[in-house]
């Protein structure tokens, strides 16, 4: 699988509750059990206005339409090519 960075434009995205983000958490993973195992959510960062998602994926449609079923934006989808971290200086 892919792995993809999705920013998703959400004003006031870092104000929700906790209460609306376990009730948005519960949205997308009922959506991906649907959509079967081609697609992973790994994690979010929530901002002031933009969620940021991690997903695997075997193509970017498969993002979009977890987005289009979940009822969220995609504003941007992006696979990712390499990831790297203080650890890479060191190589």
């Amino acid at each position: 699988m892919k792995t993809y960075v999705i920013e998703r434009i959400i004003p006031g995205a870092g104000n929700l509750t906790a209460e609306q983000l376990k009730s948005i958490s519960q949205t997308s993973c009922t959506v991906l059990e649907e959509m079967g195992p081609k697609i992973e959510w790994q994690h979010s960062y929530v901002t002031g206005d933009k969620v940021y998602c991690v997903y695997n994926a075997e193509a970017k449609e498969l993002v979009e339409e977890h987005a289009q079923k979940g009822g969220f934006p995609a504003n941007s989808i992006n696979e990712v090519a390499t990831v790297i971290s203080p650890a890479t200086a060191n190589r």
